[in-house]
């Protein structure tokens, strides 16, 4: 049977073609995907004036000393994400790994809520002393590791630039920059004030020599402000946008943000409904767009008598299993206990997942016939969620390319770009 030719004439779709381009290149432009680095499980903030060049392994050696004071990880795996023995173990090896060698994936100098309102000299001094611990701190340093700021809030303004300049300038005048250099701008309340920091990262950049685009940022969104704006829209995807490529992540602030709606103290937490509600404007916002996220903190710590230690660690590790299932592969840890269960927690997620992920992806790449009919979209999340498992320590690169019969850096490469559908 012969095959009509179209009616549609080369010139009528030079037309289109033509009248589409601009929104192409905006999608293109606006919507770049992910760009394939890393990005940390979680991020521990810690007060300024408690910052040390020794702070991430000290962290480490605290997180050890208080699962061995509970019958170690094995037996707090067992208790909080565990199925089996066999699972336990596994996750303990590898838990205790990661705590000796690499407690903290991320970490922020807090100079905003965490520190408070100090006097200008003593802040100052805070900043120079927390640049010459990241200078000391060497091999030990995490890959990511900032600063956080106060807001552009017109009373904390002036303060909030004033460390930040002299923080990167106390960097630059000692050296490069960090490759993992992280700062947040925390309760972002208008596109105005992301615009204004595209502003001051663009000074900073030509004030000490750096390339464009060298200064990124995190949008804490913690504010009802960010999440819907006076006309009904959603303020924080324009955010995005505002930051002209440099927005790096939005983090939701949990206890800011349930408070400003009037959510009693005792009902504040990361599991609200209001909570959800704003993380999934966020999850919208930054669909597409490169944005990484993370969600906020539990103010319940594991700390005190056992059982309100066993009762910490259990809320942590159900909550960070929450988020990771909802999509957001970050959260925020504040005490050194809480890395039991964070990496816990994380560890257990991917491993439970890993081999029907693995399986999947084998059949797509390899064109297997199964009883799941996987798309290229589905493929790419499966192979995504492999190489998060595999960048945290959660999973090995023998297990990745055994199960998948891949090589890891074919893993990598379907977890970043769409890849084509199977030929028949």
């Amino acid at each position: 049977m012969s095959v009509q030719p179209g009616r549609l004439g080369a010139a009528f779709l030079a037309e289109v073609e033509a009248a589409l381009a601009p929104a192409d290149a905006l999608l293109s432009a606006r919507y770049p995907g992910d760009d394939g680095s890393r990005q940390p499980v979680h991020t521990v903030y810690v007060p300024a004036d408690r910052y040390s060049a020794d702070l991430a392994r000290s962290w480490g050696r605290t997180a050890l000393d208080a699962a061995a004071d509970h019958g170690g990880l094995d037996a707090i795996a067992r208790a909080t994400v565990a199925r089996t023995d066999s699972t336990a173990t596994e996750l303990a090896t590898l838990v205790e790994a990661k705590l000796r060698t690499e407690p903290i994936e991320d970490l922020r100098v807090d100079f905003e809520d965490g520190y408070g309102v100090r006097a200008d000299d003593e802040e100052d001094a805070a900043v120079a002393a927390a640049v010459a611990a990241i200078r000391d701190s060497g091999d030990s340093s995490p890959p990511f590791l900032g600063i956080r700021f106060k807001c552009f809030e017109a009373d904390v303004r002036a303060r909030g630039l004033r460390t930040l300049d002299l923080f990167i300038s106390g960097l630059a005048d000692t050296g490069d920059l960090p490759a993992g250099l992280t700062l947040t701008l925390p309760k972002v309340t208008s596109t105005d004030q992301v615009a204004a920091m595209v502003t001051v990262a663009r000074e900073l950049e030509r004030v000490h020599g750096l390339p464009d685009g060298r200064i990124g940022f995190e949008i804490q969104v913690e504010t009802p402000q960010s999440v819907m704006g006076i006309d009904g829209s959603a303020p924080v995807a324009k955010m995005i946008h505002a930051g002209e490529g440099r927005v790096t992540a939005l983090h939701y602030g949990t206890y800011d943000y349930s408070a400003s709606l009037g959510i009693a103290a005792a009902y504040q937490s990361m599991e609200h409904p209001a909570a959800d509600h704003a993380k999934a404007v966020m999850q919208l916002a930054a669909a597409g767009t490169g944005v990484r996220l993370s969600d906020g903190s539990t103010n319940i710590l594991p700390v005190g008598d056992r059982e309100a230690v066993e009762a910490g660690w259990a809320l942590h590790s159900r909550l960070v299993r929450r988020h990771l299932e909802r999509g957001f592969y970050q959260g925020w840890d504040l005490h050194p206990a809480q890395l039991v269960t964070r990496f816990l927690a994380t560890y257990a997620f991917y491993r439970d997942g890993f081999d029907s992920a693995a399986e999947r992806l084998r059949n797509y790449a390899h064109q297997i016939s199964s009883s799941v009919l996987d798309e290229p979209a589905t493929a790419r999340a499966l192979a995504g969620f492999i190489r998060r498992g595999e960048v945290c320590g959660a999973l090995t690169v023998d297990e990745v390319e055994t199960a998948t019969d891949l090589p890891i850096a074919k893993v990598r490469e379907l977890a970043l770009h769409r890849p084509p559908a199977p030929s028949n």
